[in-house]
């Protein structure tokens, strides 16, 4: 027996910045999750996820996230998901902050 599908979107990171995205319905990659494609069919949802695993010049790691419908376009329904949903965490810091702001 298949595991049962629950409605999904398609996240992945883009490539040259590291940001996460979404796939939304015409097929743009977008910044907000919000305005992902919420896909409720299996083999759409597998297709969708090969468009993604195709595009590997601007996107990495495409997989097939859980969501649900939410009043403003999907939330997330796990944590991970919720966590990524809320940006980069890879602010400089260390040697890679602005020397100006470092008392020697």
């Amino acid at each position: 027996m298949s595991p049962r599908f629950s409605p999904s979107v398609v996240t992945a990171n883009a490539l040259l910045e590291g940001d996460v995205v979404w796939l939304t319905a015409d097929g743009v990659w977008t910044r907000r999750m919000a305005e992902a494609e919420l896909i409720a069919d299996p083999e759409r949802a597998e297709a969708r996820l090969q468009l993604a695993q195709g595009q590997h010049h601007s996107v990495v790691g495409p997989y097939l996230a859980p969501a649900k419908p939410g009043p403003n376009g999907p939330e997330p329904t796990h944590f991970r998901e919720a966590f990524r949903t809320r940006g980069p965490s890879n602010y400089p810091h260390g040697k890679q902050e602005d020397p100006a702001h470092v008392s020697l």
